[in-house]
């Protein structure tokens, strides 16, 4: 699923298409901004913030957001996409690239000067030149909600999802329903980043060090299953801020306490 380390790669992919080259061909299959067109101005770049994508042209940006089943892939000229066509959102060429994104969750148009209008509200991103360690320990330790719950709200940390707090709390020992506010908040954030670093530049992740399928993660869909550290058996469940965000959450019941 596209977490901040999907998303960064994503943008890297993008950018190294498109930055510094002149729109020819823009297209956005959204009613609402099927008229908006951004052909001759120039792509300064694009950048990930946390599970966003801002793709900045001319004095505007356009922002995306992949949620679960988003995509933006990359082809030459003529190239058949790999996608059926009517999943196309959002199409940006340039004289010798053509960009799709397909089934975007999200798409907008602002001027790049309003950008934190819509990614203001982020917590401090891992990923990002501009990472304050601290202040995303601050936002965290702070939270009174499960910290699997707090881990996953972006206006702490911007770019973990669910397999990120899932395999964290299990390598720092913490249950899940731990209100977050009771944890080392400081030591959460700072092996959170250290994974997600790691895994940023791999097609794969992995948690545990071991990419071989089947064995990339601790507790992360493994219910039912013994715990490679201890062999007791991992539990499954779900959690969530309301009842309509709730996600799956694993744990080892012997090694989270």
């Amino acid at each position: 699923m596209p977490e901040g380390d999907t998303v960064h790669r994503t943008a890297g992919r993008l950018d190294a298409a498109l930055a510094g080259k002149t729109v020819t061909r823009f297209d956005l299959r959204v009613p609402r901004l099927s008229t908006i067109d951004l052909r001759g101005e120039t792509v300064h770049g694009v950048v990930a913030r946390g599970k966003h994508l801002l793709h900045r042209i001319g004095d505007r940006t356009l922002h995306s957001h992949l949620k679960m089943e988003g995509e933006w892939h990359v082809y030459a000229p003529g190239e058949r996409w790999r996608k059926p066509v009517f999943k196309a959102r959002a199409i940006v060429g340039v004289p010798d690239a053509e960009t799709v994104g397909f089934d975007l969750a999200e798409l907008e148009v602002v001027a790049t000067r309003d950008e934190t209008a819509l990614v203001g509200y982020l917590g401090p991103d891992p990923l990002s030149a501009d990472w304050d360690a601290a202040e995303a320990a601050r936002r965290l330790g702070l939270d009174p909600r499960p910290v699997h719950v707090a881990l996953q709200d972006q206006r702490n940390v911007a770019g973990f999802g669910n397999e990120y707090a899932n395999e964290i709390l299990f390598v720092r020992g913490i249950l899940p329903t731990t209100p977050a506010d009771e944890t080392d908040a400081a030591a959460l954030v700072d092996l959170g980043a250290r994974m997600i670093r790691a895994n940023r530049d791999r097609i794969d992740r992995t948690f545990t060090g071991d990419t071989r399928p089947g064995r990339t993660t601790w507790v992360y869909r493994r219910e039912g299953r013994p715990c490679r550290r201890c062999g007791t058996l991992i539990l499954g469940g779900s959690l969530g801020a309301d009842p309509t965000k709730e996600r799956i959450v694993f744990w080892c019941p012997a090694c989270q306490r």
